[in-house]
């Protein structure tokens, strides 16, 4: 297949059995499509990661416990999300991926909109709850388009470009968050949010492709079958490539949503004088006011969430360049990537000078974000078309549950549990909770390795 071949066109149906007859878009539409989806998946972190740098004034706004900012940034989201991934990828399946997810845009826009407007605890967790829900639509029905959009070879390294929109939404959160907070507090914070989300879903409704329309067109009929849930259960039950990566990057989510909505605090904890010199001289430097938030915002945005950027892109291009000859080396990177970090992210906590522990962790956040090409993409190649939004939503689900719904609350737990239980303060509490769950990395290592010694068996194509 080359990219001249038009948008849509048909193959005939695979000796396999598989299903779908759509060949790879024209590199110019596949380009553009890409692109859309990156946009719609910076907006859908940048949605839910907001929070996050918002956390220290919510909490002193609304008089919260820890463990309140970890139930509020991940396990009342991660509950919904997750469990509303699994209908909507059923969904996706079959119907109309584009309009899906240019309706679940509009909706965790809303919400996030609404957050600003918020009261108290339960109305702010209600409000993150609708966040949730909203973007259970997002990434199952793209990770099945964009697996239709590029040939199998090009797939790790496209979903991994797709993956991008997590470091930089986090990072466009982390900055536009904090220097709004700054200068007009954190529920205009929320309001700026979520107003992009209303052209994103505009231009995914009526300008992304969907090759089975053309499809449809063509022959009449849409060729490609469901499988139902069941039998995707069942293929995927003998896929034991399936489970290895599912896990680790679970742990790897656990980590990474676990730290997020603590980062800031632990340095306004532990080093407010140091954070709030470096503010003043940034600031005096680009000539703005800049508050130890609206800094913080700033150096976590640029500096882990660029290098974020960069691991994911240079994971999937690693994955499909070196996967070429052997498969096994989809998941050899982020183990390693998974074992080096630990090191790193406790030396960034314990170093006790806040530019040098920037520094690490800019290091931390290219390692951190190796895993998302190579698992996207071997998730989408040990099953047949017709299960990859399925597949793709049990992969979020296994992956948010833990690391998104129980990452922060049990950071959170954690750090209360030292401050008061262990009488060591908030700012000691915070950071041994970041150390402790750091070294969970162990268990995702672990996990990505005996992936490599079941991949090439599992793999599908």
């Amino acid at each position: 297949m080359t990219d001249s071949t038009a948008p849509g066109a048909i193959n005939p149906a695979p000796a396999t059995g598989e299903p779908e007859g759509i060949t790879p878009l024209a590199k110019p539409v596949r380009t553009y499509a890409l692109s859309l989806l990156l946009g719609i998946y910076t907006i859908n972190f940048l949605d839910r990661q907001v929070v996050n740098i918002l956390a220290e004034p919510i909490k002193q706004d609304l008089g919260l416990a820890d463990w309140q900012l970890g139930l509020m940034s991940g396990l009342a989201f991660a509950l919904f999300y997750t469990v509303l991934g699994i209908p909507i990828a059923r969904l996706a399946e079959r119907g109309n991926r584009p309009l899906i997810i240019g309706s679940a845009v509009a909706v965790w826009s809303g919400f996030t909109a609404l957050c600003g407007v918020a009261q108290n605890f339960i109305q702010l967790i209600l409000f993150r709850i609708g966040v949730g829900v909203g973007e259970a639509g997002c990434t199952p029905p793209a990770h099945s388009l964009i697996s239709d959009y590029v040939p199998k070879e090009q797939r790790s390294t496209a979903l991994a470009f797709y993956s991008m929109g997590t470091p930089i939404g986090g990072l466009l959160g982390l900055i536009f968050g904090g220097l709004i907070a700054d200068a007009y507090g954190w529920r205009t914070a929320f309001f700026v949010a979520g107003v992009p989300g209303i052209l994103f879903a505009i231009l995914a409704i009526f300008t992304l492709p969907e090759p089975r329309k053309e499809l449809a067109r063509r022959t009449n009929k849409i060729q490609a079958s469901s499988a139902t849930f069941p039998e995707t259960m069942k293929f995927l039950k003998g896929r034991k490539t399936f489970w290895y990566i599912s896990f680790a990057a679970a742990i790897k989510a656990f980590i990474g949503y676990g730290h997020a909505p603590f980062t800031a605090s632990f340095f306004l904890r532990n080093y407010p004088d140091q954070v709030q010199s470096l503010a003043s001289t940034v600031g005096a430097t680009v000539g703005y006011n800049l508050q130890s938030i609206g800094f913080l915002g700033l150096a976590l945005g640029l500096m882990s969430g660029t290098a974020g950027a960069l691991g994911s892109w240079l994971g999937g291009f690693i994955a499909d360049k070196f996967a070429a000859r052997d498969l096994r080396a989809q998941m050899v990177a982020p183990a390693l990537a998974s074992l080096i970090t630990i090191p790193i992210y406790i030396a960034a906590v314990t170093i006790g000078s806040v530019p040098l522990a920037l520094l690490l962790l800019t290091v931390n956040g290219l390692l951190g974000t190796i895993w998302y090409g190579p698992v996207y993409g071997t998730a989408q190649s040990i099953v047949p078309p017709h299960m990859r939004a399925t597949t793709s939503a049990i992969l979020l689900f296994i992956i948010n549950l833990i690391g998104l719904g129980l990452g922060p609350l049990a950071v959170g737990l954690i750090s209360d549990y030292f401050a008061v239980g262990m009488n060591m303060g908030s700012a000691e509490g915070i950071r041994w909770a970041l150390i402790v769950s750091s070294s969970f990395g162990l268990i995702a290592f672990y996990c990505f390795w005996r992936a490599t010694q079941t991949i090439r068996e599992d793999h599908v194509g």
